[in-house]
C-alpha cells in the first residue's frame, strides 16, 4: 500500500526557528541597551512586542522575507514613540540589516533527515515536498540539500502557508486523499490544514516551537491523526497505521 508523503521543510527537515530566535536575542540585547534607563523597555517587553508584530505580519503578507527585518523596526518604532526617545537612521539601519541576516545563516537539517527520507523512498512511497516562503530563499535550501533526489518536481513553495494553499494543491494534483499524509511541525500551516482538506497528518514535535505556529485544533480528522518527538519515527508510523 503505497502512499503519498508530503513534507514541510523548515522546522521538519531542516532546523529554521533556532536561527530566527538567535538574531531575535541579538536585537533584543541592542533594543535594552539602547533604552536602559527607560524601565518599561525590558528585555520580555521588547521580545512579546516583536513577537505580536511579527505574527501580524505573517497572517497580513504571508511569508515574505522583508516582513521579519520591518517587524524589528516597527517595535523600534513602537518604544521610541512610548519613551520618547528620537529614533536613529543608524539604529534603525542596523536593525533591518540585522533582521535580514537571518536568511544567510547556513542551514543545518534534522537528525535523520536523510535516512528518513531513504527509507520512506525506498519503500516506494511518493514523496512532495510543501514549505512557506519564497521561492528565492527557500530553493536555495533546496538546492543546498539536494533534496530534488527525492522530491524531483514534486516541490511546492507557497507565500500562503493554509487549508486553502493545500487543497489547490491537493486539487491540481489530484491527489488520493486517504493514502495522503502531511508531516510538518506546525499545527497551523501543516497540521489544521491536513486535516481540514481529509488528509493524514503527522505532528512532528520541535523542543521550542515559534509562537505563531501554536494554535488549538477544532478539526475532526477523517484519517490519522499522529504524533511523533523525532522525523526517524515517521516511517514506521505510517507503516503501523497502514498495516493495521
Amino acid at each position: 500500500m503505497k502512499q503519498t508523503i508530503v513534507f514541510d521543510l523548515d522546522d521538519t527537515l531542516i532546523h529554521c526557528n533556532k536561527y530566527f530566535n538567535l538574531v531575535i536575542d541579538q536585537f533584543v540585547d541592542a533594543m535594552t541597551t539602547w533604552f536602559k534607563g527607560y524601565p518599561d523597555v525590558t528585555a520580555d517587553s521588547v521580545r512579546d512586542k516583536q513577537t505580536e508584530i511579527d505574527i501580524a505580519g505573517v497572517q497580513l503578507h504571508g511569508f515574505k522575507s522583508d516582513h521579519f527585518p520591518q517587524s524589528f523596526l516597527d517595535t523600534y518604532s513602537f518604544f521610541c514613540e512610548m519613551t520618547g526617545r528620537k529614533p536613529s537612521p543608524l539604529e534603525t539601519d542596523l536593525l533591518w540589516k540585522m533582521g535580514l541576516s537571518v536568511y544567510e545563516q547556513e542551514a543545518e537539517p534534522y537528525p535523520d533527515m536523510e535516512a528518513t527520507l531513504d527509507k520512506l523512498a525506498g519503500e516506494g512511497h511518493h514523496l512532495h515536498l510543501y514549505t512557506g516562503g519564497e521561492p528565492l530563499i527557500q530553493q536555495r535550501k533546496i538546492d543546498h540539500f539536494q533534496l530534488e533526489r527525492y522530491f524531483g518536481d514534486r516541490i511546492y513553495i507557497r507565500r500562503h502557508k493554509n487549508s486553502e494553499a493545500l487543497e489547490e494543491i491537493l486539487q491540481q494534483g489530484g491527489f488520493d486523499r486517504p493514502s495522503t499524509w502531511m508531516i510538518g511541525n506546525s499545527i497551523r500551516t501543516d497540521v489544521v490544514p491536513a486535516l481540514t482538506t481529509g488528509i493524514h497528518a503527522i505532528h512532528v514535535q520541535t523542543e521550542k516551537e515559534w509562537l505563531f505556529n501554536v494554535v488549538s485544533i477544532d478539526v475532526e480528522p477523517k484519517g490519522a491523526f499522529l504524533t511523533l518527538n523525532h522525523l526517524r519515527d515517521v516511517p514506521s508510523a505510517i507503516n503501523d497505521y497502514i498495516g493495521r
